[in-house]
């Protein structure tokens, strides 16, 4: 009789074999950089240790000033800086100069529009002024006419009961010869006061 194999050993080998392959596969699964990470941490931990809490970083070194530029250059900008602020003020004057010039010129022009008006008005008012002097002579010439178609005697009974200044506007205007008779004709005290009145009429001078 051939002798029967052993299967017991065998199998327990063969598991030997498969848990030495996954603990093995296991421990190539582990992440390498576990233990630098705690080195860091660490070693940040040691350097925050060192630092005094509150400490200020070390001051950095001041940059270095510069160069003054030199006298010929400050000279050089010190005459235009000069030549700057007088050109500013000579712009500035002269446009208070050309705001004044307008200024004047829209008054002179508001100043001639008004005289033209004034002239205007002027020149109305003196027509209109001539036109009723001349109504009031041709009124006068009229009376006067009137009166020196009247007998003598008719006109001396009404010239003594007229108001003075009517009396010598009417008078003046008479012929002397139509006038005569008339203040012939008035009352003699009437007579002689026309007679002052037209001569002091007379002696005023023309307007």
């Amino acid at each position: 009789m051939m002798p029967r194999p052993r299967l017991l050993p065998a199998s327990l080998a063969a598991m030997a074999l498969l848990l030495a392959a996954k603990l093995h596969g296991l421990v190539l699964g582990l992440p390498a950089t576990a233990p630098q990470v705690g080195l860091v941490g660490t070693a940040h931990a040691v350097s925050t240790e060192t630092r005094p809490a509150g400490a200020m970083p070390p001051p950095t070194a001041p940059a270095a000033a510069p160069d003054p530029p030199p006298p010929e250059q400050q000279a050089e900008r010190a005459v235009l800086e000069g030549l700057r602020a007088r050109r500013i003020e000579l712009d500035t004057r002269e446009q208070a100069v050309a705001a004044r010039e307008m200024v004047l010129a829209a008054t002179e022009r508001r100043l001639g529009q008004r005289i033209e008006e004034l002239t205007v008005l002027q020149q109305r008012l003196a027509a209109a002024d001539q036109a009723r002097t001349e109504r009031e002579e041709a009124g006068w010439r009229q009376m006067v006419k009137l009166y020196e178609g009247m007998r003598p005697r008719d006109a001396a009974a009404i010239f003594d009961d007229l108001d003075m200044p009517v009396l010598v506007q009417l008078v003046d205007r008479m012929r002397e010869a139509k006038a005569a008779p008339v203040l012939g004709a008035m009352r003699p005290e009437r007579a002689r006061l026309l007679t002052a009145e037209l001569a002091r009429h007379r002696a005023r001078p023309a307007d």
